[in-house]
């Protein structure tokens, strides 16, 4: 199946793209989802990650057509 992966701020920087349209398995978590494209093992505590615009945890199961989306750690003054 097909989703959409969108990468926002210094996740972009380091993976080096914003967003792409990447393969999964049927099942596939976000945590899937992100050692797909990062790699290695296991969504780092302190990103955050979306499903189709909601906020949602490592081991949401993605659907077809979904957009994922991750965050790194936004810092404010």
């Amino acid at each position: 199946m097909k989703i959409k992966v969108k990468l926002f701020a210094s996740l972009r920087e380091r993976l080096g793209f914003t967003d792409q349209d990447v393969e999964v398995d049927e099942g596939h978590t976000v945590n899937d989802v992100w050692n797909t494209i990062a790699g290695y093992s296991g969504l780092p505590d302190n990103v955050m990650a979306a499903v189709n615009m909601d906020y949602v945890k490592p081991d949401t199961k993605v659907a077809d057509g979904d957009e994922v989306a991750f965050f790194p750690p936004v810092t404010g003054g």
